[in-house]
C-alpha cells in the first residue's frame, strides 16, 4: 500500500495491527477481505461518540433535537470531507474498474473508509482510543454547531413549509445528465403545485435535488430566519 506509514503519522495514531487498517482502506471491489464489516462497527461507534458529546454539550435539548444535530454531523458528505482532509482517499484500495471510474474521489467510498477506520481503531486500541480520535477530528464542528440556527436541509424545509400550508408535497425529476461517468452533472426539476418548476444542477442526484429545493424555497420566500 502506498506509503501507508505516512498516513498513520498524519492521523496521529500508531496501530499494533496494521493489517486492520489496510483492511479499513480496502473497498469491496478490490477483494473479499474488504472494509464492510469494519464500516459497520465504525458507524455504530461514531453515532455513540457524537451522540454522547451532544448530550453533554446541550443538556436542555430534547431527544429529537439531539438526533437532528447528530445527523448533520455524521452525514456522509461530512465524513467524506473529513476523509479528504486527512488524506484517506490517497490510500483506498479499489478494483481496476472502480479505480478507472474515479472511485477514490467518490464521497460515499471515502465516507465508508472513514467509518471503517474508526472501527479499526476500536478493534486495535479499544473504545477510549476510538473515542479520542473521533472527537479530535470533530472538535471544531462540535464547537461550531448552534441548535438555535435552522440547520435543516432545503428539501426538509420545503416539505415542512408546504405541509404547514396543507399543500401537496414537492416532486423531483431528473431532466438531464451530462459528462463522463465519473464527472457527471445532474439536472433536477423541483415541482410544487401552483408554481412553475425550477431546475438546479449538482454532481450527484441528491445534491441536485437539494439545490433545486433551495431554489424553490427562494422563489417562495419560504426560508425561516
Amino acid at each position: 500500500m502506498k506509503d501507508f506509514q505516512a498516513l498513520l503519522s498524519c492521523i496521529n495514531y500508531q496501530p499494533d495491527n496494521k493489517a486492520l487498517f489496510e483492511q479499513a482502506l480496502t473497498h469491496r471491489s478490490f477483494g473479499r477481505d474488504n472494509n464492510e464489516r469494519l464500516e459497520f462497527i465504525g458507524d455504530a461507534l461514531l453515532d455513540l461518540v457524537i451522540g454522547a458529546s451532544l448530550f453533554e454539550r446541550f443538556p436542555d435539548l430534547a431527544e429529537g433535537e439531539l438526533s437532528h444535530l447528530r445527523s448533520i454531523l455524521v452525514k456522509g458528505d461530512t465524513l467524506a470531507i473529513i476523509g479528504l482532509e486527512i488524506g484517506l482517499d490517497k490510500y483506498i484500495r479499489l478494483g481496476l474498474g472502480e479505480k478507472k471510474s474515479g472511485g477514490a474521489k467518490r464521497p460515499s467510498i471515502i465516507a465508508d473508509a472513514f467509518e471503517a477506520f474508526i472501527g479499526a481503531i476500536y478493534l486495535d486500541g479499544g473504545f477510549e482510543a476510538s473515542k479520542a480520535w473521533v472527537l479530535s477530528l470533530f472538535e471544531s464542528r462540535l464547537a461550531a454547531i448552534n441548535p438555535n440556527v435552522n440547520t435543516k436541509d432545503a428539501k426538509t424545509q420545503l416539505q415542512e413549509f408546504l405541509q404547514a400550508k396543507k399543500h401537496p408535497l414537492p416532486s423531483y425529476h431528473l431532466t438531464k445528465t451530462q459528462g463522463k461517468q465519473h464527472q457527471q452533472i445532474f439536472t433536477i426539476a423541483c415541482r410544487v403545485e401552483g408554481e412553475d418548476p425550477v431546475e438546479a444542477t449538482g454532481t450527484s442526484k441528491k445534491l441536485a435535488e437539494q439545490n433545486a429545493a433551495y431554489a424553490m424555497m427562494q422563489k417562495l420566500h419560504a426560508f425561516k430566519r
